[in-house]
């Protein structure tokens, strides 16, 4: 079983990002696990903190060490990443857990470009690997379309599936599992 853990950077209920998220899992093949992590409990990030055992905050370090991948879907927020993406990358930046992970990103707006742009500089200072093939802009803001929505509309389900499918071979082909 392949292990990706999934990262919305919006608390919204009704989110684009979160919708995208729920209907890449259903996208994904039967050997392929996709778990949707909750930045929403995480306090805020403090370097004292750290190795306080916080439940939240252990429970994404453990979902991350048992992943072979990272899937970011993030809202732009005022020209920059979402506050609560950027703490949960925050309480990771430490752990061994994210040097060298592959990941994809989902833009759910493609018109956002600053917080995208951001977000690579982020991941790449912390040593992630973008799979550029495997990263996708789909056009949702204000399609009204939530995760049934988008596996029933072709244009963001294909790209969606794409996408996936890219970042599972990408993954296949790393050292991060057995082929």
């Amino acid at each position: 079983m392949l292990k990706v853990l999934a990262l919305s950077g919006s608390l919204r209920r009704q989110s684009y990002n979160t919708c995208a998220l729920e209907a890449i899992r259903e996208l994904a093949a039967a050997n392929v696990s996709i778990t949707l992590g909750d930045v929403g409990s995480l306090p805020l990030f403090n370097p004292d903190l750290e190795d306080s055992g916080i439940a939240s905050v252990d429970i994404l370090k453990a979902q991350l060490a048992e992943a072979s991948g990272l899937i970011i879907a993030s809202p732009e927020y005022a020209h920059g990443i979402s506050g609560p993406m950027k703490n949960a990358l925050d309480w990771l930046v430490s752990g061994v857990e994210f040097p060298g992970m592959p990941i994809m990103l989902i833009n759910t707006s493609p018109r956002a470009t600053h917080a995208q742009a951001s977000l690579r500089e982020v991941l790449t200072t912390m040593s992630g690997s973008i799979v550029e093939e495997a990263s996708v802009a789909i056009p949702l803001l204000g399609s009204e379309l939530d995760s049934n929505g988008i596996l029933r509309d072709k244009q963001p389900k294909e790209l969606l599936q794409r996408g996936l499918n890219s970042f599972v071979e990408s993954m296949k082909a790393s050292s991060r599992i057995p082929t």
